[in-house]
């Protein structure tokens, strides 16, 4: 059943839920495209089974703070804080979208989950950052066939960019603008630009076979020098697709390229170059400033994960004694 599509309900095993939802969720055909435009196709998928799983549970559009209070201690410690707090996130929505007063806007609200945190918080389990030194280690130890070529470029530029998987995938031929000094990426959307007012990111030339640039023109190379998604897939057999790689092929790339240099590969995934960016620039002393004006994050506090880790051994008190 669709959070923006209340006709299609037939995923649901339990009759009344399905009519239960449809009713509470009944959007008209306009603000349902606007609403759809507004949020992020990931966003929708996570705000319609946050929602299902409330009503399924008891609870009504519009709630009462009481419910869902009830609700969060209801599945507090079944659920992750993490997901409890999307939930509210989702409920905060639908009643924000239909103009309903908003029951998560309360001390009540706000003093469960600081609660639930308390009580069930566990540390988020982070990936382990690509750093410099180990990537461009992998670079030189990678070959020259298609796929190498294609896996060179994508990871240079997923660590030079600070890309999210999904901007990476995303890039498209004429998003890359060949400049004196290196490369200009324009990332068109991204997690934090839903609005698609888009930004744009210099990559500058570097030495020996980790150029980023270099790297990606040799690619381009091989793909047709036309419009279409820079990285494709390339069969076994080293035929290049004309279709997108999928976001879940980049952690794959990922963790392949770690194993190359003895890295467990489970500790790695898409993340890790963007982490990567993040920690090894933190780790040279470059500012937060100048970090997040390429990896686009939103404020100091949303960086601040890659940037303690990045100082952990910089003037540390034991390196001075030892």
């Amino acid at each position: 059943m669709s959070y923006f599509n209340t006709s299609d309900n037939s995923h649901l095993s339990d009759p009344k839920s399905d009519a239960n939802f449809k009713r509470e969720i009944d959007f008209t055909p306009n603000l349902k495209d606007y609403i759809q435009a507004s949020i992020s196709a990931n966003t929708v998928r996570a705000y319609r089974s946050d929602m299902e799983h409330f009503l399924s549970w008891g609870g009504t559009v519009p709630a009462e703070p009481g419910t869902v209070a009830e609700y969060l201690a209801s599945q507090a410690g079944h659920l992750a804080v993490s997901t409890l707090r999307r939930r509210v996130a989702a409920i905060s929505a639908i009643h924000e979208a239909k103009g309903l007063p908003n029951p998560t806007n309360t001390k009540l609200i706000k003093a469960t989950l600081r609660g639930i945190q308390r009580a069930h918080g566990v540390p988020q389990n982070q990936v382990s950052p690509l750093l410099v030194e180990d990537l461009t280690h992998i670079i030189c130890l990678m070959g020259n066939d298609v796929k190498s070529l294609r896996n060179k470029a994508l990871l240079l530029i997923g660590f030079a960019g600070g890309l999210r998987r999904s901007e990476l995938v995303a890039l498209d031929r004429d998003d890359i603008e060949v400049a004196r000094q290196g490369i200009i990426v324009t990332i068109r959307r991204s997690k934090t630009d839903q609005l698609g007012e888009g930004r744009r990111i210099g990559i500058p030339n570097a030495r020996g076979p980790h150029c980023p640039a270099l790297s990606l023109e040799k690619w381009l190379q091989r793909i047709p020098d036309s419009p279409g998604p820079i990285f494709r897939p390339v069969t076994k057999a080293g035929q290049i697709r004309d279709t997108r790689l999928s976001t879940e092929a980049i952690a794959k790339i990922v963790k392949g390229a770690v194993t190359l240099i003895g890295l467990d590969s489970a500790s790695y995934s898409g993340h890790s170059l963007r982490a990567g960016l993040a920690t090894s620039a933190a780790m040279h002393g470059v500012s937060t400033i100048a970090i997040r004006r390429q990896t686009g994050h939103a404020s100091d506090s949303m960086l601040a994960r890659y940037v303690r880790s990045g100082e952990l051994f910089m003037n540390n008190a034991v390196g001075a004694l030892l």
